[in-house]
């Protein structure tokens, strides 16, 4: 399926991202430039403790360093964009660069919501059924599972943006958000957008409906499961085990589910504009502490690099002058 993007090439947009807030863009940009750098620390630094610890090789943690990649890619799609934006006087952005930084990001976020669901069903393997755990996880279905997600998350992504190389523009566009959203380009396009819109709600109800019934469906067996265990040591055991990934659940599709429910007028575009901030900049930023902070080998090897490296500078600093 190739993309080809005709007279709009020449096609230039201006994205208005915070400019009604003048005052503020001293503030947001060293906010959003300290999110983002936590985020890449974060995620980064996550996905090399998860390769270093062999204690870490197991599938829950192979999907998280994957989850942990999907956070590091969408986040570096929208903040790097925003950042130039709040000190640039020139905010324009090409058509086809527009429509590159929306390709990407859909790739990742529809990524990331099936990867969700992957590790919902790596939970409920361990706990309903923890003696084929091994049998069942087995590499090649991990792999799978993982190929799959960034499979499905492609395929979306090329259908939708497939869709928004057909609209048309006239004139001088201004997206009135920070980013490339698919509904923003459809707000400005002088082209019948029927078809568009009832595609972008097909996808995305279907997307997220399925991948949070999924979830949910999981999370009814994994409960039963915990409340039929005998130790209470057990059930504590389980539930610690999940508490991760329901923290990160109920922020990802808490947001999505909030979005939905803004009504398209004037009075809630700064709303949508902070909730949109909320799953590209935060969501990313706060996934590895809440996963990181709760497990023991994480916390040891995090610990152990950070002695080395006191160790060699104390080692340095021990070296006679020459």
């Amino acid at each position: 399926m190739s993309l080809t993007y005709g007279n709009r090439s020449g096609v230039m947009f201006t994205l208005l991202g915070f400019s009604d807030y003048p005052e503020m863009k001293v503030p947001l940009f060293l906010v959003f430039l300290t999110i983002y750098s936590i985020t890449v620390v974060g995620n980064i630094g996550l996905i090399l403790i998860i390769r270093i610890n062999p204690k870490l090789h197991t599938p829950m943690y192979f999907f998280l360093s994957h989850l942990s990649f999907v956070d590091f890619c969408y986040s570096s799609t929208i903040a790097p964009k925003i950042l130039v934006n709040l000190v640039a006087k020139d905010r324009t952005i090409s058509f086809i660069e527009c429509i590159e930084q929306y390709f990407f990001f859909a790739i990742f976020v529809v990524t990331e919501s099936i990867l969700l669901v992957v590790m919902a069903y790596d939970r409920f393997v361990a706990i309903c059924n923890p003696l084929l755990y091994t049998v069942t996880m087995s590499q090649k279905l991990c792999i799978c599972m993982v190929v799959g997600s960034y499979a499905w998350g492609l395929t979306c992504s090329l259908t939708m943006t497939c869709s928004a190389v057909q609209l048309s523009f006239v004139g001088f566009n201004k997206i009135d958000h920070f980013f490339c959203e698919f509904s923003s380009l459809l707000a400005i396009s002088c082209s019948d957008t029927s078809v568009n819109q009832i595609l972008l709600f097909s996808l995305s109800t279907v997307n997220a409906l399925s991948t949070l019934l999924i979830i949910l469906l999981s999370y009814v067996f994994i409960l039963v499961t915990i409340i039929k265990m005998q130790s209470s040591r057990g059930r504590h055991k389980a539930f610690s085990t999940c508490a991760s990934h329901l923290t990160t659940i109920t922020i990802f599709y808490g947001t999505i589910l909030f979005l939905y429910s803004v009504p398209n007028s004037k009075n809630s575009k700064l709303t949508f504009k902070v909730a949109s901030l909320f799953y590209t900049l935060v969501i990313p930023m706060v996934n590895p502490p809440i996963y990181s902070l709760r497990n023991k080998d994480v916390k040891d090897t995090i610990t152990k690099i950070m002695n080395i490296k006191l160790f060699h500078s104390s080692f340095r600093e021990l070296q006679p002058w020459h």
